[in-house]
């Protein structure tokens, strides 16, 4: 099986530019390509792992990435997908979580040289001139075009900035640039990236006047359509600290039965085959596909130690074990204790099991708050010092998350 074939199979593609050719060229050629990433962030996330999956899987066929950290690009801030500006960041903000960016991706990619070019298009988008971008580039772009882009078009309601409407164009001037420097012939992206990509297949052929492709892939979403990688506390880092190895593997181990396979085909790389035979299991069989996928993916992202660990701790806690000694914990300030007593929304957010005492309040009054087994009601309850005669208590969320609270 090829990889184009692959890719396929496992559902990974959602459109190109030329189908033909580009199977052509990763059959028969070691191509060099590349993946862009905003560094808007000082961590990773799981829409970024998608990505990094792709390369992993092109670089095992040989092919040369090129991982673009946008140090530029994420001075002007992408509008895809937006209602909002962007928060303007600095240059040393930028930098740093480019160099975070960079840390976590030689854990799932080969960046040795050799194997994988790192580039910054800081170093040269910011240092274009005005006049010249504009007759040697803009010259190129329609604005009538333009304005029909998703990324652009779902801005014009609330406001497009003329800063965030230039993002096409640097993003366009990416590929050319890499083009020019290390004979780039494909870029990669999601599937919201196609607007873009296509602006940058467009520039290359106008200006150099040879043929460079675009292919992008599947966004992680439900079947419904919703993008999946965010929980109530945020985004599914990538980073321990922000999202801890069990809390990572709870998120996968309770996603939707009709989302299971799918995520095992674009984010593993269980042989396609055996994911294939997993495509009719039902009831149990599914929770197991569920455990293999939330195993795995912990496996990956962080290590089999704590992959062991977060399963262990899961199949304690399902099957009405004792064991919680690989359960997240939470230790809390005693300033939180008045009296010998703290509130239960206080103990929520500082677990962050809640984001705010309104999240907090809502998930008490619709009956999904525990604590050591007894079901809270009462927004305004206050949990005593005694119940910590153990040293800890143990909070339940729902029906599948447990979180244990020391004093």
């Amino acid at each position: 099986m090829t990889l184009f074939e692959e890719f396929k199979r496992r559902g990974l593609i959602a459109q190109c530019t030329d189908e033909e050719k580009v199977r052509e060229l990763l059959e028969k050629e070691k191509v060099t390509f590349y993946i862009g990433f905003d560094a808007t962030a000082d961590s990773l996330h799981i829409g970024h792992f998608l990505q990094l999956i792709v390369i992993k899987h092109m670089q095992m066929a040989g092919h040369m990435p090129i991982l673009l950290l946008g140090t530029g690009t994420t001075m002007v801030g992408d509008p895809t997908g937006k209602t909002d500006m962007r928060k303007m960041m600095t240059v040393e903000e930028i930098n740093y979580n480019a160099d975070q960016f960079l840390k976590q991706m030689g854990k799932y990619v080969d960046i040795a040289p050799g194997k994988a070019i790192v580039a910054r298009n800081g170093d040269w988008l910011m240092n274009l001139k005005y006049i010249e971008l504009l007759r040697d580039v803009g010259a190129h772009f329609s604005v009538n075009r333009m304005l029909t882009a998703d990324s652009v078009k779902t801005r014009l309601e609330r406001g497009c900035t003329f800063l965030e409407f230039n993002y096409m164009i640097m993003q366009s001037y990416d590929f050319l640039q890499l083009f020019r420097e290390y004979n780039c012939k494909i870029e990669l992206g999601g599937n919201d990236q196609w607007s873009n990509i296509l602006g940058g297949v467009d520039l290359v052929r106008r200006i150099e006047h040879q043929d460079v492709y675009g292919l992008t892939f599947t966004l992680l979403t439900t079947k419904e359509g919703k993008k999946m990688g965010k929980t109530e506390n945020g985004a599914v880092w990538l980073d321990p600290q922000k999202t801890t190895p069990y809390e990572f593997f709870q998120y996968w181990r309770n996603v939707d039965d009709a989302d299971v396979i799918n995520c095992l085909k674009l984010l593993t790389f269980i042989p396609i085959e055996e994911i294939e035979a997993m495509e009719n299991w039902q009831g149990n069989e599914l929770n197991k596909a569920k455990e293999i996928l939330a195993y795995d993916l912990t496996k990956m992202v962080h290590s089999q130690e704590e992959a062991d660990k977060a399963l262990a701790a899961a199949r304690a806690l399902f099957s009405g074990g004792t064991d919680n000694s690989n359960m997240p914990t939470t230790q809390l300030p005693s300033d939180l204790f008045q009296e010998g007593t703290i509130g239960i929304l206080d103990l929520l957010i500082a677990a962050g099991l809640a984001p705010s005492k309104a999240e907090g309040r809502r998930l008490v009054q619709q009956g999904g708050i525990s604590v050591n087994e007894q079901k809270v009601s009462d927004p305004m309850a206050r949990i005593s010092a005694d119940l910590f005669d153990k040293g800890e208590v143990i909070v339940k969320k729902g029906k599948k998350v447990f979180h244990k609270v020391i004093r």
